[in-house]
């Protein structure tokens, strides 16, 4: 007989094509007056336009978030934030932005607005992650979760391929580990299946024309399902080896959950027979770790860790830090073995299919 525990996360989500110029009245609805917009650099276009669209309300632009949100940028962000005296931040972007988003909302309990430009997912949980002395810490507050998101399809379009196949692997990836979670419950089960079938559908398209409204549409929903996975129930080994790649040697965040999926997957494929089930379903009646290493091929993505600037002498290091106060795992964490799913990753091998 089944038992477990779900709990949903209260947040507004608007979704569609255009749905951007619903911004104003959705910013007047937090009650709010003075909102500062958040992007990185290279976000810097989209902040402006959505600062055009808020007009008065808008008290500034904060353009210096980057991936893994190092400590002394949310302590600028913070600074800035009450200088301006905004009470509600709006982040435009990915997973970089709204990080920063949630770093300022830790500490100052300002409401975030989210508009996803990629699709991480991160917009929908309550999950935050900082890095300090080159290590990633991450936690659950709920003070982090967006209060409203905003999902616009014709956003995610101007991305380019590089980026947008691997952020959809990262989505991905959240789905994949939620069918296994500790916490794992039917509701988000089904959640999980249905965002990695949508992503896998999607992502081809995504990547071969940019411009199909439709197909990143698709995508959108699929990682705004990936995103409630991860908000909503805990994750595993995959995880936790990318918040330690990423935190201790700065590898690019989304490129680095494509490369490691396939080899996480194939380390749990044995202990968790049910959810790689889901996976293989999902993905067409693939084997679930190979069938996502062809996928992330297809998607023209890094494929070896090396590629991205993993060093190979960082990873000993790297299965050591990973295996210090490891995540629930379905199958036990092993330092050696955990080496081995490093050194695969690292050079860019195809995980054997099972039965092979």
């Amino acid at each position: 007989m089944r038992t477990f525990v779900y709990q949903g996360l209260p947040a507004r989500v608007i979704f569609g094509v255009g749905t951007l110029a619903r911004l104003p009245e959705e910013v007047e609805r937090l009650g709010v007056r003075s909102a500062l917009v958040l992007c990185t650099p290279g976000q810097r276009e989209a902040a402006e336009e959505v600062a055009r669209q808020l007009g008065e309300r808008c008290t500034g632009i904060y353009d210096q978030a980057v991936m893994h949100v190092p400590i002394e940028t949310a302590e600028d962000a913070r600074r800035v934030a009450a200088e301006l005296r905004a009470d509600c931040c709006v982040a435009v972007g990915g997973g970089s932005t709204i990080g920063l988003g949630k770093a300022i909302a830790l500490t100052s309990a300002l409401p975030i607005l989210a508009v996803p430009t990629t699709f991480a997912g991160s917009e929908m949980t309550p999950i935050y992650g900082l890095t300090e002395a080159g290590v990633k810490r991450t936690g659950r507050d709920a003070r982090v979760l967006p209060r409203t998101v905003i999902y616009d399809p014709t956003l995610t379009v101007t991305l380019p391929a590089a980026i947008a196949g691997p952020s959809g692997m990262n989505a991905i990836a959240h789905a994949v580990e939620a069918l296994y979670a500790q916490d794992a419950n039917p509701v988000t089960s089904l959640m999980a299946e249905e965002s990695i079938r949508a992503l896998a559908d999607t992502l081809p398209r995504v990547v071969r024309d940019p411009q199909d409204v439709a197909a990143a549409s698709d995508a959108l929903y699929g990682a705004w399902l990936a995103g409630i996975c991860l908000g909503t129930v805990g994750m595993a080994l995959h995880h936790k080896l990318c918040h330690t790649l990423g935190g201790s040697f700065n590898l690019p965040h989304a490129e680095m959950h494509t490369i490691v999926l396939p080899h996480s997957v194939a380390y749990n494929r044995c202990t968790a027979p049910q959810a790689m089930a889901q996976i293989s379903r999902a993905l067409g009646g693939a084997d679930p770790a190979a069938g996502l290493y062809d996928l992330a091929q297809r998607l023209g993505a890094p494929m070896a860790l090396a590629d991205i600037g993993m060093p190979a002498d960082g990873l000993a290091r790297a299965a050591d830090l990973a295996t210090q106060n490891p995540y629930f795992n379905p199958r036990p964490i092993d330092r050696d073995a955990i080496l081995a799913l490093l050194q695969a990753a690292h050079a860019g091998l195809r995980p054997t299919p099972a039965g092979t």
